[in-house]
């Protein structure tokens, strides 16, 4: 016995812990896995609404070349473009929706508000 009490490791401290440090340990571990997971899954999607916003005002350059150039009537698919324009339009939209929700949702989690990128 006079061995074990000389002891204080962290895997003899851990063998003494009892019920509630246990329970306490394994949700904290799990509560952090969530929360970074939630904010990062929260970024991505402002990530991708700016690239698509991105995308969307790119779509107004008739320049292709240089400052210069236009792109021909001829080579111009309106219907090509209005179609992409609401494609874009719809999924910004989309995950517009979806951001506000995930920051409701992770306010609520865990108690403090993400701000996005």
């Amino acid at each position: 016995m006079a061995i074990q009490e000389q002891q204080k490791g962290a895997f003899i401290e851990s063998l003494k812990r009892n019920n509630a440090q246990i329970r306490e340990d394994r949700a904290a571990a799990i509560a952090e896995d969530a929360e970074l997971l939630f904010k990062r899954e929260i970024e991505d999607i402002a990530i991708t609404i700016k690239r698509l916003r991105r995308e969307q005002e790119n779509m107004l350059d008739m320049s292709p070349n240089d400052a210069n150039s236009l792109v021909l009537a001829s080579d111009f698919d309106a219907k090509e473009y209005v179609l992409k324009e609401l494609e874009l339009g719809v999924k910004i939209r989309n995950l517009e929706i979806k951001l506000d929700i995930a920051q409701q949702r992770y306010a609520y989690l865990f108690g403090t508000a993400v701000v996005a990128v």
